[in-house]
């Protein structure tokens, strides 16, 4: 990933001031499928958080177990990050 852009996109998304403006440079940005994915992850490591099973998890959300495991290993890196 181009950290050039990155770093474009962030800027970009720190300009909004306002929950409205945020949520249409989002919705200008992506389609929809990638908006509700990117949803859903963001639930995926809420539930993850709260201690919620990987397969309980993948099946509210209705979305494969490997999309799961990917956002627990995400939560681990995060929480070693953490503690060192």
């Amino acid at each position: 990933m181009n950290t050039t852009y990155l770093n474009e996109l962030l800027d970009h998304l720190l300009e909004m001031q306002e929950r409205d403006s945020l949520e249409q440079a989002l919705r200008d940005l992506l389609t929809p499928a990638e908006l509700a994915e990117v949803c859903n992850r963001l639930q995926i490591l809420r539930m993850l958080e709260a201690g919620v099973p990987q397969r309980e998890i993948a099946k509210q959300l209705g979305v494969g177990i490997a999309t799961v495991t990917r956002g627990a290993r995400a939560l681990k890196i995060k929480q070693q990050q953490r503690l060192t």
